[in-house]
């Protein structure tokens, strides 16, 4: 699906005038994201047009010829350098006291091993095809900018990624409050709170000018084409659903799951008249209605996420904790989104455990909180590889930076990071897999029900993220004693 979805990006952007950019439909896989992918694909498109011309014509919907196949993967890789120097950046930034001299259990190798060997974008740029890798390294470079005080250069490359993928949007609250409270406010009372007549105009123009400069470059030909809100009305599909087909492992996935047992029982019980059948479990992306529980519209999820990310971004703003709080701040506001959020793909999990790969490895606490929630997140993933041919793989890899992620954690810390309850629950993933893919296609349920393991899985694992969400939600709100830092 997503391979064809950005080859038909690069033959709209390449056929046809920036003005039907954002109006063309031949394809069900219209270009909805924000204008500068629009240019991204643009510039791959003439690269393209060398290795087959063909899939550069928008009608050729499912064009996969080999040439095109060489492209597309191809492309992935060369873009990848963003994300490979951005782990550079961002292990240059890392803190770690003078101690061993092994190399191999030093802070920043078991980061850049852990980033650039993530099994999530493994999977999801390399075998199901997407460009993560290209906007994830934008984001730590980002992060990495402001680790090292370059606080400009962490907003503009943040306002860019902004104006590539809108998704980033949800951390956008993070950014704008760490910015302005610990960069255009200079100085703080001796009780630590902001000093009010230390905001810096100039930093805050510069700033400003910014963030505005790059998104009039990004909005500004449709702005004058008058076109704005077609965009907008591709860059927010609400039409979309509550969940995406394979129900991101969030707060609604448990939702759904508790209204279908409550539609089931009071059906049993005589409590409910009969109920249309739930198309929930239907595993097409689609609008529906809960049977018992309030229906869930996009305007509450907005609401939930907001409310849920305000604390954080307060508590940054009360209490500024220098730039690894605002990479904090960042993390639980990638989680507040994925598990409020509309139309949550499961994939989004990555923008919170990426930039909790970097606290990882200077924390004992995130340390253990990384290794649940990676853990968890990465085996939500596994629906996105559904053939047989690529279960070995996918097995394989989660197996092997699991076992990389515990090994190298327990070195650096010098001892156990989970306890037992925790362990347990994550072995208790290896149970639902083979009871999933093992058991259940021995059942007969497996012809009428065939979604269930989907539910299962996704179910499980809102266990496991919602857990590492409360811990991590919890350590930001926990009183210090530690100084403002830039």
């Amino acid at each position: 699906m997503n391979f064809e979805v950005h080859r038909n990006w690069l033959a709209i952007t390449h056929s046809l005038p920036v003005s039907k950019w954002y109006h063309e439909s031949t394809s069900e896989w219209t270009l909805d994201y924000p204008p500068l992918f629009a240019w991204f694909e643009y510039g791959l498109s003439h690269v393209a047009q060398h290795f087959d011309k063909k899939m550069l014509v928008v009608q050729n919907l499912g064009y996969a010829s080999p040439a095109t196949v060489l492209f597309q993967r191809l492309s992935v890789i060369a873009t990848d350098v963003v994300f490979i120097y951005a782990v550079r950046e961002c292990c240059r930034s890392v803190r770690e006291e003078k101690g061993s001299k092994d190399l191999l259990v030093r802070p920043y190798f078991i980061l850049a091993a852990l980033l650039l060997w993530n099994y999530g974008l493994l999977i999801v740029d390399h075998i199901h095809f997407q460009y993560n890798g290209f906007l994830c390294g934008i984001l730590l470079l980002s992060v990495a900018r402001h680790l090292q005080g370059r606080h400009l250069e962490g907003a503009f490359l943040f306002a860019v990624l902004l104006n590539l993928k809108h998704i980033y949007l949800y951390i956008a609250p993070a950014y704008g409050i760490f910015l302005l409270r610990s960069y255009c406010f200079t100085k703080d009372n001796t009780d630590g709170s902001v000093r009010w007549s230390s905001l810096s105009l100039v930093r805050l123009i510069a700033l400003g000018s910014i963030v505005i400069s790059v998104c009039a470059l990004s909005f500004g030909p449709f702005i004058a084409m008058g076109q704005l809100p077609q965009v907008l009305s591709r860059l927010f599909p609400f039409k979309r659903g509550l969940c995406h087909a394979y129900w991101a492992p969030n707060i609604w996935a448990l939702y759904n799951v508790v209204d279908k047992a409550l539609s089931v029982l009071g059906l049993r019980l005589k409590l409910l008249a009969n109920l249309p059948k739930a198309s929930m479990t239907g595993g097409l992306v689609q609008e529906f209605q809960h049977s018992v529980l309030p229906s869930v519209s996009p305007s509450a999820t907005l609401i939930c996420t907001l409310v849920s990310i305000l604390p954080a971004v307060l508590s940054i703003w009360r209490c500024p904790r220098g730039a690894r709080g605002f990479l904090r701040c960042l993390v639980v506001c990638a989680l507040c989104s994925f598990m409020f959020g509309w139309h949550v793909h499961e994939k989004a999990i990555l923008m919170a455990i990426l930039p909790l790969s970097v606290l990882a490895v200077e924390s004992r606490e995130d340390a253990g909180i990384f290794l649940m929630l990676a853990t968890t997140g990465h085996y939500s993933l596994f629906p996105l590889l559904f053939t047989a041919t690529e279960m070995p793989t996918k097995v394989l890899l989660i197996l092997l930076f699991t076992l990389y992620s515990f090994t190298s954690l327990k070195k650096l810390f010098r001892g156990f990071l989970l306890n037992t309850l925790e362990v347990t629950y994550l072995l208790g993933l290896i149970a639902v897999e083979i009871i999933c893919e093992v058991v259940y296609p021995l059942l007969p349920w497996k012809q009428t029900l065939p979604f269930v393991t989907l539910l299962a899985k996704s179910v499980y694992c809102s266990l496991g993220v919602s857990y590492s969400f409360i811990r991590l939600y919890l350590s930001i709100l926990r009183p210090t004693d530690k100084p403002k830092e830039l």
